[in-house]
């Protein structure tokens, strides 16, 4: 079973679950006058449309990657926790109002019994729940199917108060059965302030924790090849977490040294961090982390021509093989490659190298020369 079909499923579960007992605890609440009971009914009511949201979001948030999201669809499962906390604390609401209600009136408790016995079905269902939800959210790693999971043992716990004041009642007490709707109210209240703001700052894209932002620069830093990091940047994307970060290597090193460099990185992170997703390495030679001294230099093709003309006058010129150009602390060092053929002996190769390296160095950008021949 996918990861995705057992999230609908689980979710298609709760929300059969909620439809009844929301019925259920409606109805007798108002047949026995209990405002707890009822209070607690509109809850569950109240989740089984977030378990819709639930569905709607593990449906679209398990698709892949495509043009108009290449990141994927994961921060739908984001939005769908934004939405659900915002439902709850208007549901939270509406429960206070209606037990602050009933301090106004002389309703009496009816049935005491059935509503105990509502209560503790309730109580039991919601916890059975919990414990399905929960597994499919670690299976899964999704932080949507966690919330959901507390949501099912908020509810476990608002019965089990709801269970406290109508037994307080049922003994004399008069009004504890209002008094619970209200802490009823203000628990699903705080649970649906939490689940808001946690996701909230996923969409404005809160860096991770700090010890694991610890954890991923020395991981980094271990790697072999690298010699410092900086510009780190984490961020999360529903169930996964985001890293790009500039490392800084050996400068002289070939592109595809490097490249393996980075990738050896990118794979200790997914490797090494859980829930890493995508990593992003950015190959530097040397620290930009304030300013790139080397950004208003000459491009390769504009270089290579002004060291062609430079070159005027010397006849091994035409052999010139390969020219590597090395941007480094805002000067160029350039190394010429040239076939074996164009000399005879050591002495001729020194009066070679040292008629390139003194037309070379007439650009103002270059500040060193080397002249191999290979």
């Amino acid at each position: 079973m996918t990861e995705t079909r057992a999230k609908k499923n689980i979710t298609v579960i709760g929300g059969l679950a909620n439809l009844v007992l929301s019925v259920f605890k409606i109805g007798c609440g108002w047949f026995t006058q209990s405002q707890a009971l009822v209070a607690d009914g509109f809850h569950s009511l109240s989740d089984l449309l977030t378990d819709g949201l639930v569905y709607y979001a593990s449906h679209h948030a398990g698709q892949e990657a495509d043009e108009k999201h290449p990141y994927g669809h994961a921060r739908f499962e984001t939005l769908a926790t934004v939405i659900l906390g915002a439902l709850l604390v208007a549901t939270a609401g509406g429960i206070i109002w209606n037990a602050i209600a009933g301090f106004f009136n002389d309703d009496v408790l009816l049935h005491g019994w059935l509503v105990i016995t509502i209560v503790m079905i309730s109580v039991l269902s919601n916890e059975v729940m919990y414990q399905l939800t929960m597994k499919i959210a670690r299976d899964t790693k999704s932080e949507l199917m966690k919330a959901n999971a507390w949501h099912h043992r908020s509810d476990a716990i608002s019965s089990l108060v709801v269970l406290i004041g109508v037994g307080l009642d049922m003994a004399g007490f008069q009004y504890f059965d209002s008094i619970a709707a209200i802490i009823v109210g203000l628990m699903v209240a705080k649970v649906g302030v939490d689940l808001a703001l946690n996701a909230s700052k996923e969409l404005v894209d809160t860096a991770l924790d700090e010890e694991v932002v610890e954890k991923i620069k020395q991981i980094i830093l271990d790697a072999s090849g690298t010699r410092e990091l900086h510009f780190l940047r984490t961020r999360k994307m529903g169930d996964t977490a985001l890293v790009d970060v500039h490392i800084l290597v050996d400068p002289k090193i070939s592109v595809s040294e490097g490249h393996l460099i980075s990738e050896r990185v990118r794979l200790s992170l997914i490797k090494g961090v859980e829930n890493i997703g995508e990593v992003t390495v950015h190959i530097d030679p040397e620290d930009d982390e304030i300013y790139s001294p080397s950004v208003d230099l000459p491009l390769r093709h504009r270089l290579i021509g002004q060291l062609n003309e430079s070159w005027e006058g010397i006849a091994e010129k035409d052999g010139v093989s390969n020219v590597t150009l090395h941007y480094l602390d805002g000067k160029v060092e350039v190394e010429i490659e040239l076939p074996l053929e164009v000399i005879n002996n050591i002495s001729e190769a020194r009066d070679v190298s040292e008629k390139f390296k003194k037309k070379t160095l007439t650009l103002p950008e270059v500040t060193d020369v080397k002249v191999l021949f290979v």
